[in-house]
Protein backbone atom coordinates (compact mmCIF):
# COMPACT_ATOMS: atom_id res chain seq x y z
CA UNK A 1 0.00 0.00 0.00
CA UNK A 2 3.01 2.30 0.50
CA UNK A 3 3.24 2.46 -3.29
CA UNK A 4 0.06 4.59 -3.26
CA UNK A 5 1.33 6.98 -0.57
CA UNK A 6 1.93 9.96 -2.91
CA UNK A 7 -1.54 9.72 -4.43
CA UNK A 8 -3.27 9.27 -1.08
CA UNK A 9 -1.34 12.17 0.42
CA UNK A 10 -2.20 14.47 -2.51
CA UNK A 11 -5.86 13.47 -2.29
CA UNK A 12 -5.82 14.10 1.47
CA UNK A 13 -4.33 17.56 0.99
CA UNK A 14 -6.78 18.42 -1.80
CA UNK A 15 -9.83 17.22 0.10
CA UNK A 16 -8.70 18.97 3.31
CA UNK A 17 -8.41 22.27 1.47
CA UNK A 18 -11.77 21.63 -0.21
CA UNK A 19 -13.35 20.96 3.17
CA UNK A 20 -11.92 24.15 4.66
CA UNK A 21 -12.95 26.20 1.64
CA UNK A 22 -16.50 24.88 1.73
CA UNK A 23 -16.72 25.65 5.45
CA UNK A 24 -15.36 29.18 4.95
CA UNK A 25 -17.81 29.91 2.11
CA UNK A 26 -20.76 28.36 3.95
CA UNK A 27 -19.92 30.16 7.18
CA UNK A 28 -19.42 33.55 5.57
CA UNK A 29 -22.61 33.14 3.56
CA UNK A 30 -24.59 32.07 6.63
CA UNK A 31 -23.31 35.09 8.54
CA UNK A 32 -24.39 37.28 5.63
CA UNK A 33 -27.90 35.89 5.95
CA UNK A 34 -27.97 33.42 3.07
CA UNK A 35 -30.14 30.34 3.47
CA UNK A 36 -28.35 27.97 1.08
CA UNK A 37 -25.64 27.00 3.63
CA UNK A 38 -28.33 25.18 5.63
CA UNK A 39 -29.71 23.30 2.60
CA UNK A 40 -29.70 19.53 2.95
CA UNK A 41 -27.74 19.01 -0.28
CA UNK A 42 -24.95 21.32 0.93
CA UNK A 43 -24.81 19.57 4.28
CA UNK A 44 -24.57 16.18 2.58
CA UNK A 45 -21.80 17.47 0.30
CA UNK A 46 -19.93 18.58 3.39
CA UNK A 47 -20.43 15.17 5.02
CA UNK A 48 -19.21 13.39 1.88
CA UNK A 49 -16.09 15.56 1.68
CA UNK A 50 -15.31 15.08 5.36
CA UNK A 51 -15.86 11.32 5.13
CA UNK A 52 -13.42 11.18 2.21
CA UNK A 53 -10.96 13.26 4.23
CA UNK A 54 -11.21 10.93 7.20
CA UNK A 55 -10.83 7.86 4.97
CA UNK A 56 -7.66 9.24 3.39
CA UNK A 57 -6.31 10.17 6.84
CA UNK A 58 -6.90 6.64 8.13
CA UNK A 59 -5.19 5.19 5.06
CA UNK A 60 -2.14 7.40 5.64
CA UNK A 61 -2.11 6.48 9.31
CA UNK A 62 -2.04 2.77 8.52
CA UNK A 63 0.69 2.90 5.86
CA UNK A 64 3.14 5.28 7.54
CA UNK A 65 5.63 4.10 10.17
CA UNK A 66 4.80 5.10 13.75
CA UNK A 67 8.15 6.88 14.09
CA UNK A 68 6.70 9.65 11.90
CA UNK A 69 4.39 10.63 14.76
CA UNK A 70 6.94 10.51 17.61
CA UNK A 71 6.99 14.24 18.40
CA UNK A 72 3.23 14.42 19.01
CA UNK A 73 2.23 16.43 15.95
CA UNK A 74 -0.54 14.01 14.99
CA UNK A 75 -2.08 14.13 18.47
CA UNK A 76 -1.99 17.94 18.37
CA UNK A 77 -3.59 17.91 14.93
CA UNK A 78 -6.37 15.57 16.05
CA UNK A 79 -7.04 17.78 19.08
CA UNK A 80 -7.30 20.83 16.83
CA UNK A 81 -9.62 18.93 14.47
CA UNK A 82 -11.97 18.26 17.39
CA UNK A 83 -11.89 21.95 18.32
CA UNK A 84 -12.47 22.93 14.66
CA UNK A 85 -15.50 20.66 14.34
CA UNK A 86 -17.07 21.88 17.59
CA UNK A 87 -16.45 25.54 16.74
CA UNK A 88 -17.74 25.00 13.20
CA UNK A 89 -20.96 23.39 14.43
CA UNK A 90 -21.50 26.25 16.88
CA UNK A 91 -20.84 28.81 14.12
CA UNK A 92 -23.39 27.23 11.79
CA UNK A 93 -26.22 27.08 14.35
CA UNK A 94 -28.76 29.72 13.26
CA UNK A 95 -30.34 30.00 16.73
CA UNK A 96 -27.23 31.67 18.16
CA UNK A 97 -26.70 35.42 18.05
CA UNK A 98 -24.85 36.92 15.09
CA UNK A 99 -22.01 38.04 17.35
CA UNK A 100 -21.50 34.57 18.85
CA UNK A 101 -21.69 32.89 15.47
CA UNK A 102 -19.06 35.31 14.15
CA UNK A 103 -16.76 34.58 17.10
CA UNK A 104 -17.17 30.83 16.65
CA UNK A 105 -16.62 31.16 12.89
CA UNK A 106 -13.38 33.13 13.28
CA UNK A 107 -12.18 30.71 15.97
CA UNK A 108 -12.97 27.75 13.68
CA UNK A 109 -10.99 29.35 10.85
CA UNK A 110 -8.08 29.92 13.26
CA UNK A 111 -8.28 26.25 14.27
CA UNK A 112 -8.21 25.24 10.61
CA UNK A 113 -5.12 27.40 10.09
CA UNK A 114 -3.47 25.70 13.07
CA UNK A 115 -4.37 22.26 11.67
CA UNK A 116 -2.83 23.22 8.34
CA UNK A 117 0.30 24.54 10.07
CA UNK A 118 0.70 21.41 12.17
CA UNK A 119 0.31 19.21 9.09
CA UNK A 120 2.83 21.23 7.07
CA UNK A 121 5.44 21.43 9.83
CA UNK A 122 4.87 17.94 11.26
CA UNK A 123 5.33 19.65 14.60
CA UNK A 124 2.79 20.34 17.37
CA UNK A 125 3.79 24.02 17.49
CA UNK A 126 2.79 24.44 13.83
CA UNK A 127 3.86 27.88 12.57
CA UNK A 128 5.98 28.48 15.68
CA UNK A 129 8.28 25.52 15.07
Amino acid sequence: MIAFYPQIKQFHIFIALLSGTLFAVRGASALAGARWPQALAVKWLSYAIDTSLLTAAMMLLTILPWAMFANGWLLAKIGMIVAYVVLGVLAMRPQRTQRRRTIFFVAALAAFAAIYGIARAHHPLAWLA
